[in-house]
C-alpha cells in the first residue's frame, strides 16, 4: 500500500533558531499519528509547513501527497487536494452563525444566490458526526470553546479530507467533547482518512 503522504528532510529555520531539522513523517490511509514533544520542539511548524502555512521555499525538504511531489504556496494549495489542518486558535467568526462558519467561502450557490436550506441540511449532518445539538443558526460567540473546536472539526470534515491535522484539538474540551472527538476520529480512520494529531 503506498503513503497518502511522505515528509522527508525537512529542515526550517527562523531567525538564530533552527526549528525543525532533517524531519520526516510517513502516514498510511487510515492511520493516526501522534507527533509529541515539548513546548517549542517544532510539532506546530511542521504542521504549518505540511498544510502551506510556511510556503515552499521557507524550508528545505519534500512533501509527496499520494505518490506525487507537492509543492504548497499557500493553505488553499493543501486544502484543494485534501490536507486539512485545524489550528489551536480557532478561525471561526463570532457573529456568524455555525452553518455560515462551516461554509465560508465554500458556500452551495446558483446564481449568486446562498442556498441556506441545503447548507443548514448539511451543517446539521456535520454537527451530528462531532456529537453537537446546536441549531446551525447558532451564533459562534454564543457557544463556548469547547463546541467552537468541534466545529472546526465539522468544517475540516466539510472538505472531504484525506488528511487531517489537528492542533492540540483537546485542550479545550471536557470529557464527553473528548470522547465525541475521539469517535469522529475513529469514524474518519474507517473511511480511509489519515490523521495526524
Amino acid at each position: 500500500m503506498q503513503p497518502i503522504l511522505e515528509m522527508k528532510g525537512i529542515t526550517k529555520t527562523f531567525p538564530g533558531v533552527k526549528a525543525l531539522t532533517d524531519v520526516n513523517l510517513t502516514v498510511m490511509p487510515a492511520e493516526i499519528h501522534g507527533v509529541v514533544g515539548e513546548n517549542g520542539a517544532g510539532k506546530s511548524t511542521l504542521m504549518k509547513v505540511l498544510s502551506g502555512v510556511y510556503p515552499v521555499g521557507t524550508y528545505d525538504g519534500v512533501i509527496r501527497y499520494e505518490g506525487q511531489e507537492r509543492q504548497f504556496r499557500t493553505i488553499s494549495d493543501s486544502e484543494d487536494i485534501g490536507i486539512i489542518i485545524i489550528h489551536q486558535e480557532l478561525a471561526l467568526v463570532p457573529l456568524l452563525s455555525i452553518a455560515e462558519n462551516i461554509f465560508l467561502g465554500q458556500e452551495t450557490a446558483k446564481n449568486g444566490i446562498i442556498n441556506w436550506f441545503e447548507a443548514f441540511a448539511k451543517t446539521r449532518k456535520l454537527l451530528e458526526k462531532v456529537g453537537l445539538k446546536e441549531h446551525p443558526n447558532t451564533l459562534i460567540t454564543n457557544i463556548g470553546t469547547g463546541k467552537q473546536q468541534l466545529v472546526e472539526i465539522a468544517k475540516a470534515i466539510s472538505f472531504n479530507s484525506k488528511v487531517l491535522i489537528m492542533d492540540e484539538p483537546t485542550s479545550a474540551l471536557n470529557a464527553t467533547e473528548v470522547g465525541n472527538l475521539f469517535a469522529v476520529i475513529e469514524d474518519l480512520t474507517t473511511n480511509g482518512v489519515g490523521v495526524v494529531y
